[in-house]
């Protein structure tokens, strides 16, 4: 297994491995240190199953399945198809899912641990992944920003509103659907307990207040927050390559999908699955 740096802020992509395979407890061990090291990681040249990556996928933790079923595979409920292909009349998966600034599942009570998307399809152009290093914009916070966030918690909804500067996703939620997303609060300075290190969990897609401030002094807060985790030095821009293996940690990253980008006629076809978490503390 060779390890090499996706950027020179964070990520890295791994070379010489085969995900499809069984691995012994070290081996994993020696991935999921690389994983929680480098917040995003890239497994090239892959050539996973559904069943195979479902297997990979759990050595992480319980799979969740996501609310939006009409998306999820028929056959492997734990895989949510992403795909701007049509059959027989029908989406294969959600066309422009994620477009906007969110850590995954940052609307439950235990957000997402990792997120693995397995490339099946990828056009020639267009359709990038967005990323920021959100334990690096907490480093890099003030100290007087530092002290301020410590103990403040904030609301968390689901797609807060249908427009996040000019982020949106078309998918409309059935009312059932939404029962399953009620408001939930985490903390703005998280702690990630593989590292110890903070990072910051606020995301304009998803946290809509802080809690028991005034509104003003919330959009205050939040504001700054989001530009100060937009800023370059914590950004990277994956491109996709066919055969990718792409997994991230999201609690210590934000992303944000460009699916509106890509040139008619060319397909983008993603199988995910997604990690759960523990409650933010």
């Amino acid at each position: 297994m060779q390890v090499l740096p996706l950027s020179e802020g964070f990520g890295a992509e791994v070379r010489g491995i085969d995900l499809s395979r069984d691995f012994s407890e070290e081996e994993f061990d020696a991935i999921h240190r690389v994983f929680v090291d480098n917040k995003l990681v890239c497994f090239r040249d892959q050539t996973l199953s559904a069943p195979a990556q479902i297997a990979f996928s759990k050595r992480f933790g319980p799979l969740e399945v996501h609310l939006l079923s009409q998306y999820n595979h028929p056959d492997h409920p734990e895989i949510f198809r992403l795909s701007n292909r049509v059959v027989d009349g029908q989406p294969m998966g959600i066309a422009d899912g994620g477009s906007y600034w969110h850590s995954d599942f940052a609307f439950q009570e235990q957000p997402a641990k990792a997120t693995i998307l397995n490339a099946l399809e990828i056009p020639p152009e267009g359709g990038d992944t967005l990323f920021v290093d959100m334990a690096a914009a907490y480093d890099a916070l003030p100290d007087a920003w530092k002290q301020r966030l410590d103990g403040l918690h904030a609301v968390h909804r689901y797609r807060r509103k249908a427009s996040t500067d000019g982020q949106s996703t078309q998918v409309e939620l059935t009312e059932a659907q939404k029962q399953q997303t009620p408001d939930v609060a985490h903390p703005l300075a998280r702690t990630i307990p593989d590292t110890g290190r903070k990072a910051v969990f606020a995301h304009r897609g998803m946290t809509a207040e802080v809690v028991g401030v005034s509104r003003e002094e919330s959009d205050e807060i939040l504001e700054f927050l989001f530009r100060h985790t937009l800023q370059p030095q914590f950004r990277y821009d994956f491109r996709w390559s066919p055969g990718d293996v792409v997994m991230w940690d999201n609690r210590s990253t934000m992303h944000s999908a460009t699916t509106r980008d890509l040139p008619a006629g060319q397909f983008r076809t993603l199988y995910r699955t997604t990690v759960r978490g523990e409650r933010p503390v």
